[in-house]
């Protein structure tokens, strides 16, 4: 078999290792099961240690909400409302999403009340310090009054007040721009006649997991957060794992940030994020409340001394929305969607989105491609450019590869003559190859740089299509409505043709009965392999002509945005080596290998070597 043959198996062979390996670390995500939901209990922050929390489940945005006064939540991408039991902000849906495909399905749910499954909510109150007590300060199960009327939108802000009955008097004015950005003012009046001691908080609360947890390796879902330019990802099980600290009373992680951060939830797409203000410093605390369930994230900010006739005000900000990238940059940039005086901008929250261990490949992979999609309106088609453009990329050194394995098929002629003159002596076999490849200039070992190349391309582009919420529901053309999804096609009802309905994804019968995609992703791996010959030894040609075929299977229940990829890439990569190979003498025969491969007859061996195989040694002449 010539060298030629071994650089592509070898390379095709890694190929598939490395899928294998992908397999067992990054298994596909186990089927999400509703299964008998806990139903929470009245929870009471007692401080801001034990408050509740909840997941986006799939709640009717119209469902009964537990009896108490409400102020509507109405905003072109928001609905909602918040509880004046405590002042939580507990009720949101996003209008511009939709729990599935079918726009006449429920609009996403993202915050929902104790009282429903698996509550979900943020909390906004006050510390005492000093003389007061927990009785002088708003807390969880406070009973506000809203100032005037009114539903809150953008540029109409709903204030809510409090009065303890002993001269302080506290005041809530909650604000919302266009997108998911809410800004809290908590203002106290000091009214007592003496100096007062406090410390503002926000909490977002979650009663148990999410009902739609993925429990995904290459996903992270739970707490998120910064802490002077330190990001910090911590799963649901290890929030549950957290030591138990006595002054929390509950097991929880403590850090005190100086400049910036933010914390908060974090699901595949959405996010539930409390911003203290930027530059000063604050403290971030990660909650579990094992009695109860419930996880926490808080921010906890400094202590404010409020003199007799005085009024304190601590400004802070909710992310509550979808992870939109071009939304969460603006925040992080600019402090806002639309250009605001005094905006404050939130240093690494475009962090918050999931980038993985190749961020320095998936956050400029994803940039691009967002603006392909920009500029022509499909995100398939921009997936297409997007190959085009790291193809180019990465031309110059795939072009070395491509040469040097069409300097070894030049070379095949001289490899047999060796071959034939070193008989059974490999260590002389050896090193005349080392000797004519040097002197030929020649790297034997090239043939695997472009797949080397590919694999951290492959797995960028596979994060960025499972985690950014640009590819959900993201359409190409036909049966392809969703390139976040496998393609919904199948063999079992002939693509559609057939009065029955395709297996069910995730089912072993849909990984066996694949879609037209993964056919296509087949037939051209198998068109790419007909630019050399067959290997003549039979098992390396069986697993050769088998690859192609068994990558289909493998392949068939990825994202169909990453096996169109995969398919264009297969494309112009077969371009470039028949090109290369042409410019160099060489013509492939690719019909007549693809002949071959529907032959049975065994391949042709090598000049000089049939006609000793099989055959007796000649004897010696006698001189």
């Amino acid at each position: 078999m010539d060298d030629q043959n071994k650089n592509l198996i070898l390379a095709t062979g890694l190929s598939f290792l490395v899928i294998m390996v992908w397999f067992f670390l990054f298994p596909p995500p186990e089927a999400v099961t509703e299964g008998e939901p806990t139903v929470a209990t009245q929870q009471t922050a007692v401080a801001p240690s034990a408050t509740p929390d909840a997941p986006t489940t799939a709640v009717p945005p119209d469902a009964d909400l537990p009896e108490t006064q409400r102020v509507v939540i109405d905003t072109p991408r928001l609905q909602g409302s918040i509880s004046m039991l405590g002042g939580r902000l507990d009720d949101l849906s996003l209008k511009s999403y939709h729990e599935t495909l079918d726009p006449q399905s429920q609009i996403v749910r993202l915050l929902s009340p104790v009282g429903q499954p698996n509550a979900y909510y943020a909390l906004y109150g006050w510390t005492p310090a000093g003389a007061l007590g927990y009785e002088d300060v708003p807390g969880a199960n406070t009973t506000w009054t809203q100032v005037g009327s009114g539903a809150l939108g953008v540029d109409q802000p709903v204030t809510l007040q409090w009065d303890n009955g002993k001269g302080l008097v506290f005041t809530r004015t909650i604000s919302v721009d266009d997108h998911y950005m809410f800004s809290v003012a908590q203002t106290v009046e000091n009214n007592s006649g003496q100096a007062v001691q406090l410390a503002p908080y926000g909490i977002v609360a979650r009663h148990g997991k999410p009902l739609n947890l993925q429990n995904f390796f290459v996903l992270h879902e739970g707490v998120v957060g910064r802490a002077d330019g330190k990001l910090t990802e911590t799963k649901y099980d290890k929030v549950a794992e957290l030591p138990q600290v006595a002054r929390e009373g509950a097991q929880a992680e403590v850090i005190d940030a100086q400049q910036d951060g933010w914390i908060g939830f974090t699901d595949k797409y959405w996010m539930t994020t409390l911003i203290p203000q930027q530059g000063q410093p604050f403290t971030s605390v990660t909650k579990y409340v094992p009695g109860a369930d419930i996880y926490q994230a808080e921010t906890r900010e400094q202590l404010v001394t409020v003199a007799p006739g005085a009024t304190a005000e601590v400004s802070s900000r909710l992310f509550a929305g979808a992870k939109e990238w071009e939304t969460i940059r603006a925040y992080q940039n600019e402090g806002a969607t639309e250009p605001t005086e005094g905006a404050e901008p939130i240093p690494g929250f475009i962090d918050s989105i999931d980038w993985g261990w190749f961020f320095f490949l998936t956050k400029p992979i994803f940039t691009v491609l967002h603006w392909l999609n920009h500029m022509i309106g499909n995100m398939g088609l921009a997936i297409i450019a997007l190959t085009f453009l790291l193809k180019a990329l990465v031309l110059p050194l795939a072009y070395k590869s491509y040469v040097s394995m069409a300097r070894m098929k030049e070379l095949q002629p001289e490899l047999e003559a060796l071959r034939e003159r070193a008989g059974d002596d490999k260590m002389l076999m050896q090193r005349e190859m080392m000797r004519l490849y040097k002197e030929k200039q020649v790297n034997p070992a090239a043939g695997c740089l472009p797949i080397l190349i590919q694999i951290p391309i492959f797995f960028s582009l596979y994060k960025v299509i499972f985690v950014t919420i640009e590819l959900r529901h993201a359409p190409f053309f036909g049966w392809l409505k969703d390139l976040s999804a496998p393609d919904p096609s199948s063999i079992f009802n002939f693509f559609g043709l057939a009065p029955w309905a395709a297996p069910t994804p995730g089912t072993t019968m849909a990984l066996i009965f694949i879609g037209a995609l993964p056919i296509l992703l087949g037939v051209s791996m198998w068109l790419q392999q007909k630019l050399n010959p067959a290997p003549g030894d039979k098992a390396q040609a069986m697993i050769f002509a088998w690859m192609p075929w068994v990558f289909m299977f493998m392949l068939g229940h990825f994202a169909s945005g990453l096996v169109l990829y995969w398919i264009v890439n297969n494309l112009i990569t077969f371009t470039q080596q028949y090109v290369i190979m042409r410019s160099h003498g060489h013509h492939p025969d690719i019909f007549g290998n693809i002949k071959a491969s529907f032959s049975r007859k065994p391949a042709a061996q090598p000049a000089g070597k049939a006609a000793n195989d099989g055959a007796a040694p000649a004897k010696k002449r006698k001189p």
